[in-house]
C-alpha cells in the first residue's frame, strides 16, 4: 500500500513549530528535577508556563523564581530564546551551523516566519538575525552584571543573563521573585539608571525587528536612505515611546523623586510595547494610565521582530489610511510614498482580529471568574499582545480563564493572519471577479 503524503503549507509549519516546542517545553517542566520541591508540577502549570515562554509573554500562574529550579530556568530561557528568535528561524541557523542546506520550500518558510519582503539573501538575513541577537543579548549580559553581581555573587550571571534575554526577547520573564516576596518583576529597581536603561534598550531594539536593525546597519545615520518600512518603526516606536512617557510623568508618578518619576515613566512607556517587566505596581496606575497600557500593549512591536501585537506599522498605515479618507484622497500616503491597497486591507483585518479577541477574552474571561471587566481586558490585552503585564489576577483564574489566555498568547505569537492562513490558504489563485456594488458608511 502506498503512503499518501502530506503536504503541509509555510503557515502550517510554521503553527505545527510552535505547537512541538511548546508541548516539550511542558513535558520538561513536568520532570521533578525541573521544580525547587523536586515534586512533579501540575501539567496545566507546566502546560501555561511553556506557552507563555515560546510565545514571550511572561504572564504567568506560578513565581519563576520561587518555584522552578535552575534546570526549570534553563529550560524556561531556552524556550523564551528560541520562540524569540521564531522556532523556523531557529532550525534554519542549527542547520547552517552544521554545514546543511536550505531547501527552497524552507526559504519559503523562512521568508514567511521572519516577515521579510523578499526570499533573496533569506539564508544570509538568518545569519544576520542570529548574530544580532546573540550580540545583544551578550552586551545586556555584560551591563546587568554590573548590577547583580555586587548584590548575588556567582547568581548574579545567570540572573543577568535570564533577563538580558528575557528583555531582548521581549518576554517578561524575570527571577526576582522569592518565596517571602512572589511576582515582584523589577519594582525594587525603580530608581537604578543601569538597570532601567540597560533593559529599555534590549527592549527597543528586540521589538523594532530585524528588518529595522538590517536597514540601519546598512545606511547608518543616512535616515533618507531607510526603507519605508524602517523609517515608519522609527517614526511611530517614537511617538510611542514619548508621548506616553510624557502622560505618566505629568499624571502618574508625582509623588517619586524626579530622577526616579522620570525612569518610572520612560519604563512605563517602553515595556508595554511588549516586555512584561515593570518597575512599579501596575495597581497604582490611574484608570486612564491602564487604559493607555492596554492600547500600548494591542500596538505591540514592529513586523519581523521578538515583539507581538498589532505592530507599530500597522497602527501606522491605519493612522495614515485615515488622514487619507479624512483629505478625500483616493490612495494612502505615508511618509510620502503610496501605500499598496492590499497592505491597507491587511493592516484593516489585522485590527478586526486583535479587536475582536481582546474583547472575546476579555469578557469570557470577566463572566468565568467574575473580575472586573476592566481588569480582564488588561490581561486580555497582554496576553494576544504577547506583553506579560498583569495586575496580579493571573494566578487566581480558573483552569478556563488560563485556556483563553494560552489561546490569546498562541495566536498573538504566531500571528492571526498565520493562524487564518494555515487553515484557508489553499494555493489557488481565484481571478474572477464578482458584480461591484457601492454601500455606505459612516
Amino acid at each position: 500500500m502506498g503512503h499518501r503524503r502530506i503536504h503541509l503549507n509555510p503557515f502550517q509549519v510554521i503553527i505545527l513549530g510552535f505547537l512541538t516546542l511548546i508541548v516539550l517545553g511542558a513535558l520538561l517542566l513536568l520532570l521533578p528535577i525541573s521544580a525547587r520541591t523536586r515534586t512533579v508540577t501540575p501539567f496545566d502549570e507546566c502546560l501555561f508556563t511553556s506557552v507563555s515562554a515560546v510565545c514571550v509573554t511572561g504572564l504567568v500562574v506560578v513565581d519563576t523564581a520561587a518555584h522552578w529550579s535552575g534546570f526549570g530556568q534553563a529550560v524556561i530561557l531556552i524556550l523564551i530564546q528560541i520562540g524569540g528568535l521564531g522556532v523556523i528561524t531557529a532550525i534554519a541557523a542549527i542547520t547552517l551551523l552544521f554545514g546543511g542546506k536550505i531547501s527552497l520550500f524552507q526559504k519559503t518558510t523562512m521568508q514567511e516566519a521572519t516577515s521579510s519582503q523578499k526570499m533573496g539573501g533569506i539564508v544570509r538575513f538568518t545569519v544576520f538575525i542570529l548574530i544580532a541577537t546573540l550580540s545583544a543579548e551578550a552586551v545586556g549580559a555584560c551591563a546587568l552584571m554590573g548590577v547583580f553581581v555586587p548584590a548575588y555573587g556567582g547568581r548574579g550571571v545567570w540572573m543577568a543573563v535570564f533577563h538580558s534575554v528575557s528583555a531582548f526577547c521581549n518576554a517578561g520573564f524575570d527571577i526576582m521573585g522569592s518565596e517571602e516576596a512572589r511576582f515582584a518583576s523589577m519594582t525594587g529597581y525603580t530608581g537604578n539608571i543601569l538597570l532601567n536603561l540597560t533593559l529599555m534598550t534590549l527592549i527597543f531594539v528586540g521589538g523594532i525587528g530585524f528588518f529595522t536593525i538590517f536597514d540601519i546597519g546598512k545606511h547608518k545615520f543616512r535616515f533618507g536612505a531607510y526603507s519605508l518600512q524602517t523609517k515608519t518603526v522609527l517614526i511611530t516606536s517614537a511617538v510611542l515611546t514619548l508621548v506616553p512617557a510624557v502622560y505618566f510623568f505629568l499624571a502618574e508618578f508625582g509623588g517619586r523623586p524626579v530622577g526616579e518619576r522620570i525612569l518610572a515613566s520612560l519604563f512605563m512607556a517602553v515595556t508595554p510595547r511588549t516586555a512584561g517587566f515593570n518597575t512599579v505596581d501596575l495597581n497604582e496606575l490611574s484608570g486612564v494610565g491602564k487604559t493607555l497600557t492596554t492600547v500600548l500593549m494591542l500596538i505591540g512591536g514592529s513586523p519581523g521582530s521578538t515583539a507581538g501585537g498589532m505592530k507599530t506599522t500597522t497602527f501606522a498605515l491605519l493612522f495614515a489610511a485615515a488622514l487619507s479618507v479624512f483629505r478625500k484622497k483616493k490612495d494612502t500616503h505615508l511618509l510620502r510614498r503610496r501605500v499598496d491597497d492590499g497592505t491597507v486591507r491587511t493592516a484593516g483585518a489585522l485590527l478586526l482580529i486583535y479587536v475582536t479577541l481582546f474583547l472575546t477574552g476579555g469578557m469570557a474571561i470577566s463572566l468565568i471568574d467574575g473580575v472586573s471587566v476592566g481588569s480582564s481586558l488588561f490581561e486580555s490585552a497582554s496576553a494576544i499582545g504577547t506583553v506579560g503585564l498583569t495586575l496580579g489576577i493571573t494566578p487566581e483564574l480558573s483552569i478556563y480563564s488560563h485556556v483563553i489566555l494560552m489561546l490569546l498568547m498562541f495566536i498573538g505569537r504566531v500571528g492571526g493572519l498565520t493562524l487564518l492562513y494555515s487553515v484557508l490558504s489553499d494555493g489557488s489563485r481565484n481571478l474572477s471577479k464578482l458584480p461591484q456594488e457601492k454601500i455606505a458608511v459612516g
